[in-house]
């Protein structure tokens, strides 16, 4: 049963890893970009777009936020739409959920993947992880931060917050941001999102 179980989440992790390959790639292709072009407007390498692109290499949360950022795409949305459309009700077993294979920060998106105009996602930041974010990633959109449990640094721009349990922070002005866990154990928190108009 157990093996059966983990060859189950293999392949549900191949499935997902496929799915944003192929996004991320429809996504530049839409846009008439090519491999350079995404490059210079995101900050990551070539090389590793077009490992992504062709499933070779999973991306990392920060190689994801600056995708989306060059894209002006929430990263929850380009996940959402990676998973393809969605009902108006989202069950928990089958919310998607996206793993960083570098970090194990997981993010799992709650709302529907229906174009909605407010995004929740449940985050999971592993002891002693930090993730990076360019502005860009937050140029298009409002967010918030509630903290579920443990205690969360969140450095935006030269401001730095410390966030425990039931603690809520309204991002300002979009900035290089950075979620941290300097904790002995792993903090879970919600990000609601809107897009800025």
């Amino acid at each position: 049963m157990r093996e059966s179980v983990s060859g189950h989440d293999a392949r549900d992790e191949d499935r997902q890893a496929r799915a944003i390959a192929d996004r991320i790639r429809r996504e530049r292709e839409d846009r008439g970009w090519s491999l350079a072009e995404l490059a210079a407007r995101s900050g990551v390498s070539k090389a590793m777009i077009s490992k992504v692109e062709r499933c070779e290499a999973s991306p990392t949360a920060t190689v994801l936020g600056r995708l989306s950022g060059a894209f002006g795409l929430p990263l929850s949305v380009l996940l959402a739409l990676a998973e393809g459309e969605g009902e108006r009700l989202a069950r928990r077993l089958e919310q998607p959920v996206w793993t960083d294979p570098e970090t194990g920060y997981t993010r799992r998106t709650l709302s529907p993947a229906n174009g909605g105009q407010l995004e929740l996602l449940e985050v999971v930041l592993p002891a002693g992880v930090r993730i990076p974010y360019p502005a860009s990633a937050f140029s298009f959109q409002h967010q918030q931060i509630y903290v579920l449990d443990g205690e969360l640094e969140f450095v935006e721009g030269v401001r730095s917050h410390r966030l425990s349990a039931g603690d809520c922070l309204q991002l300002g002005a979009p900035a290089d941001c950075v979620f941290v866990n300097e904790s002995g154990r792993a903090t879970t928190y919600l990000v609601a999102l809107t897009r800025r108009a």
